[in-house]
């Protein structure tokens, strides 16, 4: 199954051109899912039709469904068992009880929802292609690097002996001098331990990519770089970008004695904008979109949004992705860590080796990388960014892998 995730920065018309994705797969005969993980909830006036919270995907048309999440719905229950346990612990510590409710609120609820409905309907939905609405994109970077970061926090917080804690239960609690957790708490933390690293492998598989939405302005494409930079960090592959609103080209209207200078101001800053973006984004398909005289409401319009589209070879939706996240390469005795860092420079970025993980840093966002068992018994050598690529060289430590 294949899916598509578009962001982009707030306002550049991303739900529409997810929508309007959707319906021209759907009506290319791909049998299609739209679902938003965008808490504005705008898809379903977008398509217009209703959307309810916690009522599975409505059929838009034939071939075509949406769907809107409900945090409520999907992760009430199976976290209020943890979230008992909590406010139990708290109240053995006197915190007060209506801001221990509200401490032991899941954060991140929404992106907790969207990831476990993803992999719901990726996993047993009758779908050729899923299509995700994400949310602006720092909030879509948190959602998508959640599945890594609280996998890797749960494999922290799950005892190692649960046997023993079950043993020695009523001693262990009153050394600790607070409440141990039952064992159906482990078992929800298991459970959510296992749901999260079957999301990372649907986020991270061949069949699913993103696809960055903006518009031709300079802050929207300096915002659009980071992103890409920062999804690389996370292992997650762009396979196209699409410009939105693009003004038509004032001089070609006829009938008029004098060009209008308004929007000849406009397609020249334009012009300079798609140049940036070919620039910027060398090596990615560019989808350019047209802005036209009336907002894209319902399938048909989207549909013919869609027919105005220009596409670089993107046009099959279901061919998958040609990209690698970390790969591991031998030279000698050496060994050197690749990871794709489109756009990145060495001045912002920063790695720390701490026990068996390497620690990348880009920016504000952050990567805890578990080392393979070969490079845990290596020491760094050194590391360059070049061509898009940070090489992080590793050599055996003689200490423990002596060289033969």
């Amino acid at each position: 199954m294949r899916v598509l995730l578009f962001t982009g920065k707030g306002g550049v018309g991303k739900t529409t051109t997810a929508a309007a994705t959707a319906v021209r797969a759907a009506r290319s005969g791909v049998k299609t899912l739209v679902m938003s993980t965008d808490a504005a909830h705008s898809l379903g006036d977008t398509l217009g039709v209703e959307l309810g919270d916690g009522e599975g995907p409505r059929e838009v048309e034939p071939g075509l469904a949406a769907l809107q999440v409900s945090a409520q719905h999907l992760v009430g229950g199976s976290w209020r068992v943890v979230q008992d346990y909590l406010l139990s612990v708290l109240s053995t510590l006197g915190v007060d009880a209506v801001v221990a409710e509200e401490l032991t609120r899941l954060p991140g609820a929404e992106e907790v929802a969207a990831l476990l409905e993803l992999r719901a309907q990726v996993e047993s939905g009758p779908w050729d292609l899923v299509v995700v609405d994400c949310a602006p994109t720092a909030e879509t970077l948190r959602l998508l690097a959640l599945p890594e970061a609280l996998a890797w926090h749960l494999e922290r917080l799950l005892p190692a002996q649960r046997g023993l804690i079950r043993t020695l239960r009523p001693a262990a609690a009153a050394a600790a001098g607070v409440p141990l957790p039952e064992p159906e708490v482990l078992e929800a933390v298991t459970g959510w331990h296992r749901q999260m690293r079957h999301v990372q492998r649907i986020l991270t598989d061949p069949q699913t990519s993103v696809r960055l939405v903006l518009t031709p302005e300079r802050v929207v494409i300096a915002e659009s770089r980071r992103t890409w930079t920062s999804l690389s960090l996370y292992g997650f592959g762009v396979d196209a970008v699409v410009v939105n609103r693009l003004f038509p080209d004032a001089a070609a209207d006829a009938g008029r004695p004098t060009p209008d200078a308004w929007r000849t101001a406009w397609n020249a800053a334009q012009r300079e904008g798609l140049l940036e973006v070919h620039d910027s984004f060398a090596g990615l398909p560019v989808v350019r979109t047209p802005y036209l005289p009336a907002e894209p409401i319902g399938p048909d319009a989207l549909a013919a949004l869609a027919e105005a589209q220009e596409r670089d070879g993107v046009d099959d939706l279901l061919a998958p992705v040609a990209h690698r996240g970390m790969t591991v390469e031998r030279n000698g005795a050496e060994f050197e860590l690749v990871l794709p860092l489109p756009l990145a420079h060495a001045r912002d970025l920063s790695l720390q080796r701490r026990d068996d993980e390497l620690l990348v840093a880009v920016g504000e966002h952050r990567r805890v990388l578990t080392l393979p068992s070969a490079l845990q018994r290596c020491v760094v050598q050194g590391a360059s960014v070049r061509s898009g690529l940070l090489r992080v060289r590793f050599v055996p430590d003689e200490e423990v892998w002596p060289r033969g």
